[in-house]
């Protein structure tokens, strides 16, 4: 499988690169200045445009640093869309199959390429700028002092290898990091979906120990991370102070004569402060290089997850045509943890409503699950309009409504707009399914909903979930129990509702309802469903 977030690894923005670079230039003409002030002043007249060179690079530099800053977060964001728009469709619909917690994808989906925003914005940039940076300093100081010159250009290997040295450590502590962090999210937001029950259970005090060695493990791995990061900035700003240290001394013996060997040039005060002032701006791009280091390996780790959790998915499956017949023969489905469910065997023809009935436990939801391709078929065949079926392939023609009905944070319509009805439509179905109190008690399709459905009843919460599969307009309905949690009344009104749908669509249903599988067995006398 081509992973597609390999084939969008992030690239320096060169319009970021290019105001650094910008920034390196002011520096020049502001040194330049510079010069020229303190020549004057020592010789008792100051050139009256030197003020306006040496303030003309200080803006030049203002605009260049204002206008890096946005040109890479404006690509980070950017690129951080465009991997959140991969991850969500990828990871989401395969979590059941890959055993993953809701949490751990969601981190994965939507905070790891948060965590890239530093290396995209910041680091990448400055990865090229910082390698033409010094040699435009290094080049600008030659005509000044050829000595001066040759010790920046001298004194950059000891602190390249420092970089290198400390960012080989940060590495591994990083990505640790990143796991640890995935780890926590996921255990997080697991523990608080199921916090009614934990309290319900009275089991508090252990779901919170388990949080808490989980975080202890998270903030023991950002402590390794950061104390890496310190240490490694303090012997990067060494080698940086140091450096220009040197270069200082040298100048100022020149000066004052008391260099231990014969002069290689003769300095003057101008040329001197020239080099001086541009000595720090040498190491500067690099120094700016190892501050966001970090940044490089928590973003190096994020995509590494990003690329691991990809590359692990199926391949996606070619979409066919809405099947008109799905048949399974000795069908047996594994769990992830090990749970067989069968032999299964089903035969059921659209348009027409099919059930799939058993005692608890048998594998009616997990069917249903294994038909759109979240539980592994290990045994058995299924086949659709005598091809061989592939989970998963039928998607696309497919309208779901689970026992756990997901809410998306927004309005009523938002939830039911999924299928692409309009108002009318909308209405007509939840006033033909008994909603039509709620809709007045609630202000109807702009009813505000969270992604807990609070104030809602499982009837309520299900009907909509069942609303919003038939406004899909697909051909093939796979509903979990869709009479549960409701009056004989609405269950009645159900029923009537599914068997009209059933005229022109395939209705499967998993489901105890005897009264909704004697309607099966009338409508569709030839179907030989069995969990067994």
């Amino acid at each position: 499988m081509v992973n597609p977030l390999s084939l969008a690894r992030p690239r320096p923005d060169p319009a970021s690169s290019l105001w650094w670079i910008t920034d390196t230039v002011g520096a020049i003409v502001a040194a330049v200045g510079l010069a020229w002030v303190i020549a004057g002043a020592t010789a008792g007249h100051i050139t009256g445009f030197a003020p306006f060179v040496l303030l003309a690079g200080g803006i030049i530099r203002a605009l260049a640093q204002s206008q890096a800053h946005h040109s890479g977060i404006t690509a980070a964001i950017r690129a951080q869309t465009r991997w959140q728009a991969i991850l969500l469709p990828a990871l989401l619909p395969t979590r059941l199959m890959r055993g993953k917690l809701v949490g751990e994808d969601m981190h994965l989906a939507i905070e790891a390429p948060v965590a890239t925003r530093g290396y995209v914005a910041r680091y990448l940039p400055l990865r090229l700028a910082s390698g033409v940076s010094p040699l435009l300093v290094m080049l600008a100081a030659w005509p000044a002092s050829h000595v001066a010159a040759a010790i920046m250009l001298a004194t950059l290997a000891p602190f390249i290898l420092g970089m290198v040295l400390a960012g080989t450590a940060a590495a591994r502590r990083a990505q640790a990091q990143h796991q640890a962090l995935t780890r926590l999210s996921g255990l997080f937001i697991d523990r608080l979906r199921a916090l009614p029950t934990i309290l319900a259970f009275g089991a508090e005090e252990r779901m919170t120990r388990h949080l808490g060695i989980s975080a202890r493990d998270a903030a023991q791995r950002t402590l390794s991370v950061l104390a890496v990061a310190f240490a490694s900035g303090a012997i990067l700003e060494f080698f940086a102070a140091l450096s220009v240290a040197l270069v200082a001394v040298y100048c100022g013996f020149s000066l004052l004569g008391l260099l231990p060997f014969p002069a290689p040039e003769r300095l003057d005060l101008g040329r001197a402060f020239f080099v001086l002032a541009l000595a720090p701006e040498f190491y500067l791009g690099l120094r700016r290089l190892a501050a966001a280091y970090h940044e490089k390996q928590t973003g190096e780790a994020a995509l590494a997850a990003m690329d691991e959790a990809l590359g692990i998915l199926p391949p996606p499956l070619p979409a066919i045509a809405p099947p008109r017949q799905w048949t399974g023969c000795g069908v047996v489905l594994t769990h992830r943890e090990g749970a067989r469910i069968g032999p299964l065997d089903w035969d059921w023809r659209g348009p027409g409503l099919h059930v799939v009935t058993g005692p608890t436990g048998s594998g009616k939801s997990s069917l249903l699950l294994a038909l759109i391709g979240q539980v592994a078929v290990s045994e058995g065949q299924i086949l659709a309009d005598d091809g061989t079926f592939l989970p998963g392939s039928a998607n696309p023609s497919i309208g779901w409504a689970g026992q756990a009905v997901a809410l998306l944070p927004g309005t009523l319509r938002d939830n039911l707009a999924m299928g692409k009805a309009d108002d009318g439509a909308m209405l007509a179905i939840l006033n033909r399914m008994g909603l039509d109190a709620m809709l007045a008690a609630r202000g109807g399709l702009d009813m505000v909903i969270d992604h807990r459905g609070s104030g809602l009843s499982g009837g309520e919460r299900r009907r909509i979930g069942l609303a919003r599969a038939i406004l899909s307009g697909r051909s093939i309905l796979l509903l979990d129990e869709p009479t549960a949690d409701l009056d004989p009344a609405t269950a009645e009104t159900i029923r009537n509702l599914l068997a009209e749908i059933a005229q022109s669509r395939m209705v499967i249903a998993a489901t105890h309802d005897a009264d909704l599988i004697a309607q099966a067995a009338t409508q569709c006398p030839i179907d030989r469903e069995i969990a067994r």
